[in-house]
């Protein structure tokens, strides 16, 4: 075998039904799959002895038909680096024969998007180091299909974490490992649908995500007010017999407020009463900068309250980490709500993770981005009061957000000044639950997600926005 022949030969190609005329049928084949756009320009194909063996032919059919389409430029033979697919191909295919590609939105040059972590920032190094550590000394068991709980490893060092930083109530045998916040509250409320509960009760302003994972497990979202000091809960008592109470409690999101201490008394005694639910989203809680976080709400009530947590504001989304900390009466139901083989995070993530936090890496990181964000948020208040002094920013000092309310502007007005300035913000009633009675209006706007470099332009950008 020639060298080109060891470089290639285990490249597979798929052609397709070849006909009676062979070299005619072989030719067409290659020509559609250039066409429809499978074999891209430059891409490398098998040699002729090689490709005549899969295909079983001769191997000078196979050498004539790449000459001649050598020849009408369909590929290029290269002395000494086989056939590949001409750039030329795509000139031969012609504009009728390519699919037309919907127009474009231009993307915008500044992301003040609330709840996008500075990616940049991702702790690569560190990261790297957990994934080698961890995956050089993982058992064989790790590669196969594991407990729908998750690792154990990685649940035992969850619940110790969130025991130490949050102040839950939390053993291994109460966590579940899954992809993030979204899959979390579809294993909850799938769980709560197959036990009966028809109603669940929500913040009036939140994420429409949460309300369409109710919804898709044929659960109806009741709206609750929120004010100031979080979700209004006096009102569940009067409420439609909702089955459990889903709560940003240690930062609501959007409107920036904790829920005050005798809101989360009232709504766990309403909880043990009603023999109901709390679905707590602890929706950024690692970053208060005012003073010390406020603890998790699952701190006061183990029995009552289902704690959901995700690694994607505080290291990245893309991880796909997150965890629920859930009652021992309904743990086995919401764990078979993954099914008996479905593994929707990697082990390499998962006991990467478990590493991670171990070492004391996760905290290290977590008090970084806090002095980081702080120092942003400082500065986003700072240049809209000094610029901008109409508009006012409101919520605690804490999460990835502020609410920001201009008088005589709506939300949505904002989001198109800003889009002309290039720039992403989210407009309020983005969140705003369809039932909500509020006449709040003003834009979200996060100070999390630009790099280091990009920061300034973002604010910059939001000041022309504004005036």
């Amino acid at each position: 075998m020639t060298d080109q022949e060891a470089r290639t030969s285990g490249l597979d190609l798929h052609i397709g039904h070849i006909g009676r005329n062979v070299r005619a049928s072989l030719m067409d084949a290659f020509r559609e799959a250039i066409r429809t756009g499978r074999l891209a320009p430059g891409t490398r194909l098998p040699s002729s002895r090689v490709l005549a063996t899969d295909l079983g032919l001769g191997r000078n059919t196979v050498v004539r038909v790449y000459s001649e389409l050598i020849n009408e430029g369909w590929l290029t033979g290269l002395h000494g680096s086989g056939t590949e697919v001409s750039q030329r191909a795509a000139e031969l295919v012609g504009e009728r024969a390519r699919p037309r590609k919907p127009a474009a939105r231009p993307q915008p040059v500044h992301d003040l998007r609330p709840g996008h972590p500075d990616l940049s920032s991702f702790p690569r190094d560190e990261w790297i180091r957990a994934v080698k550590r961890t995956v050089s000394i993982a058992p064989s068991d790790a590669f196969g299909y594991t407990d729908p709980h998750g690792r154990s490893e990685l649940r035992d060092v969850i619940a110790r974490y969130l025991a130490r930083a949050r102040g839950l109530r939390a053993r291994a045998d109460n966590v579940i490992v899954c992809s993030g916040a979204a899959e979390g509250l579809r294993l909850v409320a799938a769980a709560l649908a197959g036990a009966g509960v028809t109603k669940v009760a929500v913040e009036e302003f939140g994420l429409h995500t949460q309300r369409d994972a109710l919804l898709n497990a044929g659960i109806e979202a009741v709206p609750i007010p929120v004010d100031a000091d979080g979700a209004d809960v006096s009102v569940l008592d009067h409420a439609p017999h909702p089955g459990a109470v889903l709560l940003t409690p240690s930062h609501q999101f959007p409107m920036g407020g904790a829920l005050r201490s005798d809101r989360r008394a009232a709504v766990v005694d309403w909880a043990r009463r009603r023999g109901a639910l709390i679905i707590e989203d602890d929706y950024d809680g690692e970053f208060r900068y005012d003073r010390s976080p406020v603890g998790a709400l699952q701190g006061l009530d183990h029995d009552h309250v289902i704690y959901l947590g995700t690694a994607s504001k505080s290291l990245a989304p893309g991880l796909r980490l997150g965890w629920l900390v859930v009652p021992d009466h309904v743990v086995g139901t919401i764990a078979a709500q993954k099914g008996e083989t479905e593994e929707t995070v990697g082990f390499v993530n998962q006991l990467a993770m478990t590493e991670f936090i171990e070492s004391g890496a996760y905290d290290r990181h977590i008090r970084a981005m806090r002095v980081q964000y702080h120092r942003r948020r400082r500065q986003l208040v700072e240049t809209i009061s000094r610029h901008l002094p109409t508009a006012h920013v409101t919520g605690m000092s804490a999460g990835l957000h502020v609410l920001l309310e201009q008088p005589g502007r709506t939300g949505a007005e904002l989001v198109r000044r800003a889009a002309r300035q290039q720039l992403a913000i989210e407009p309020l009633d983005r969140f705003r639950h369809p039932g909500s009675t509020s006449d709040r209006d003003g834009a979200v706007i996060g100070f999390s997600a630009p790099s280091p470099s990009a920061w300034s332009g973002a604010l910059d950008a939001l000041v022309r926005t504004l005036r």
